[in-house]
């Protein structure tokens, strides 16, 4: 298992990820250090542990947003597959009826064809 370190918050920590994770770990790291460089500009020194769990917890907040976004779109998704169901459905029993309809109209014409030719008078 690689092993990789990350600063956050001017320590360096060493940590395990999956092969071919090193990259992302390093990136989220690089993003938790960015956050808690962000507060540490808008707060001043509050403390290295309050900083980092003021960031972990902006980061959650985030993360919870957009699980909300998710399972909102997720819904309207599902409700948008149903209604093109419905929809599709609703056009193959429309074609269904207009082709029987027209079936019909062949008949009654041919009928109608045949009737006239048996009455029209002979030369």
């Amino acid at each position: 298992m690689p092993q990789i370190n990350v600063t956050i918050d001017g320590r360096s920590y060493r940590m395990a990820c999956g092969e071919g994770e090193e990259a992302h770990l390093t990136g989220l790291a690089a993003t938790l250090d960015g956050r808690i460089a962000e507060m540490r500009k808008s707060f001043g020194e509050i403390g290295d542990m309050r900083l980092q769990v003021m960031a972990a917890l902006t980061i959650a907040d985030e993360l919870a947003e957009l699980r909300s976004r998710i399972a909102t779109l997720e819904g309207n998704v599902a409700e948008l597959r149903a209604a093109a169901e419905t929809a599709e459905r609703g056009r193959t029993e429309d074609a269904e009826r207009a082709a029987f309809g027209i079936g019909r109209a062949a008949e009654h014409i041919g009928r109608l064809a045949d009737a006239l030719g048996a009455s029209a008078p002979r030369a």
